[in-house]
């Protein structure tokens, strides 16, 4: 019940009353991506969602375009903006998967949308992350957010889908918060964000 019509409901109702608080921060950090970063502003990429469909999230960008003499993009640790690495600290680059709540595409809360390359490598077990919409904000991100290891942000998620709850998600709406103003887990050790899920068990 709690899945099916609370939560929608929850995030529908949420979402339009942040978007309407937030939008003078949204309009602020619009404008400072594309003064100090440039444009677009938005960094728009292909993830898969509830049951594996694919849909378009979008963020606010945080890298620069820079490419080195053959053409091809630097690393990303040369291409992170100092402006866009405050933005991660503060997750207000997450600002504009809003709309992807308002569109039903995402939920406040649920495992992390990652890329529709790793569908294949998922065990199915871990496959069952998809059983439930994607979030801005999961068990997995509380529990250490980008500084764990694949095989744990799994379990973290598949623990989430067997025990979805209103109460865990207000423990896991608490805990986001505090992790904002501690600024924890935003990058694995020794990389920028997270590396490259390859397959595991």
């Amino acid at each position: 019940m709690y899945i099916k019509f609370f939560k929608p409901l929850f995030d529908r109702i949420g979402v339009i009353a942040l978007l309407i608080f937030f939008s003078p921060i949204i309009l602020l950090t619009a404008l400072i991506v594309a003064t100090k970063i440039g444009r677009p502003i938005f960094f728009t990429q292909k993830r898969p969602g509830l049951h594996g469909k694919i849909f378009t999230i979008y963020k606010f960008r945080t890298m620069t375009h820079e490419k080195d003499s053959e053409g091809n993009l630097l690393p990303d640790a040369q291409r992170l903006h100092p402006m866009g690495k405050q933005l991660r600290n503060l997750s207000l680059d997450e600002l504009p998967q809003l709309w992807n709540i308002l569109k039903g595409e995402m939920s406040f809360i649920g495992p992390r949308p990652l890329l529709p390359e790793y569908l294949p490598l998922y065990t199915p077990q871990q496959a069952r992350r998809h059983d439930v919409k994607p979030g801005i904000t999961g068990w997995a991100q509380v529990n250490g957010r980008n500084a764990i290891r694949w095989g744990e942000k799994f379990r973290y998620d598949v623990e989430y889908v067997d025990n979805t709850s209103f109460l865990l998600d207000l423990k896991i709406l608490f805990l986001t918060i505090l992790k904002v103003f501690k600024k924890e887990g935003i990058a694995q050790e020794g990389e920028v964000t997270m590396e490259k899920f390859c397959g595991s068990n």
